[in-house]
């Protein structure tokens, strides 16, 4: 730390070194394995598995479950899953390839407009690059203040709470606690719904036909969450209304579904794998779909969506899928968020 680091002119000789105050901007997606052998998937799984905010059932009741059943069982399968969508070339989950790629450019561009007043990094809730190792290198660079900004549109206590539940623990360790200020959904901002319908618009440029429906898939979570207090399933309603809106589309063209459901619990719907089947076999068998509540393309994208999803569509009769990318590192979406960020950094830059 020490080649980080200036001492205080007027500090005594035997003084503690302090780094050049900083601002940091940590960038936060949901998690990756570190590999698709079985070790790796049940390393991840069972870390993402035993948080609260996604499974809330007593760690008494569910831990005996998670740890012999289905940590037996499904780290091979979701190893197969993440295998068809690797990135073999760096060897890594596309998800941390593009945060990677996103993280590069809004740290090129808050570097040319701020200097080396600010610092850009990236973490997973789950997996590595961890959130406790980040910030921590973060604050060893001299960062007293950071914006922390969960990679989620819509709010849901098992995307963006338990992603700030997790930074907060890091600061409870931490003698000297960095100021941190986390950034709300921003389903309803005006530069996000304009970027995303622009990708839908480009897709659709490049069709011979226009598609008889756009399924919006958005992940799903339990029913009782939205009885509970939870604004997820709402806000996913409002994204679809905000894109329809934006597009000039008000005749039924555009569906809303979720996707990813897990246990027996009752969850918010329509199912986007039962939705397609049924359009389908209702002779709507040209369709487009997009995934609004993911900022970055990943398992639930490139492998549930565009593979399983997609298989559902076609064994009901369908004829062709158009999967529509996410946002990723596209410029119009950087451009977006970093308004975001630089709304949350007044008053700190």
């Amino acid at each position: 730390m020490s080649d980080l680091v200036n001492r205080l002119s007027h500090a005594p000789s035997d003084h503690c070194q302090i780094a050049p105050a900083k601002v940091g901007v940590l960038l936060v997606n949901l998690g990756t394995p570190d590999g698709t052998d079985y070790w790796s998937m049940r390393r991840y799984l069972s870390e993402f598995l035993s948080d609260k905010r996604v499974i809330d059932a007593p760690a008494w009741k569910w831990q005996p479950i998670l740890q012999g059943i289905i940590l037996t069982l499904r780290p091979s399968k979701s190893g197969e899953a993440y295998r068809s969508i690797w990135n073999n070339e760096l060897d890594e989950s596309p998800l941390l390839t593009i945060t990677r790629a996103q993280t590069k450019k809004i740290n090129a561009a808050l570097t040319a407009k701020y200097g080396d007043n600010i610092v850009v990094d990236f973490c997973m809730r789950y997996g590595n690059p961890s959130t406790d190792s980040t910030i921590r290198r973060l604050q060893e660079q001299g960062c007293e203040k950071i914006v922390f900004f969960p990679l989620y549109p819509q709010y849901a206590a098992p995307t963006t709470a338990t992603a700030n539940d997790h930074a907060f623990r890091t600061l409870i360790k931490l003698k000297w606690q960095p100021a941190i200020r986390t950034v709300p959904a921003y389903f309803d901002n005006p530069a996000y719904i304009a970027v995303l319908a622009t990708s839908i618009l480009e897709v659709y440029a490049t069709l011979d036909t226009k598609p008889d429906h756009l399924v919006v898939s958005y992940h799903g979570v339990p029913e009782r969450y939205l009885l509970e207090g939870d604004p997820y399933y709402c806000q996913c309603l409002k994204t679809t209304r905000l894109l329809e809106e934006a597009l000039g589309w008000d005749d039924g063209h555009i569906i809303t579904a979720f996707q990813s459901k897990f246990g027996p619990t009752k969850w918010v719907g329509p199912a986007a794998v039962e939705e397609v089947a049924r359009l389908a076999k209702a002779g709507k068998t040209n369709i487009t779909i997009v995934a609004p509540a993911f900022s970055a393309d990943c398992v639930e994208t490139l492998e549930e969506i565009n593979e399983e999803i997609r298989e559902s569509f076609e064994e009901a009769g369908g004829k062709t899928f158009t999967y529509i990318p996410c946002l990723n590192d596209r410029d119009d979406h950087i451009a977006a968020l970093l308004g975001i960020i630089e709304n949350e950094l007044q008053g700190w830059v």
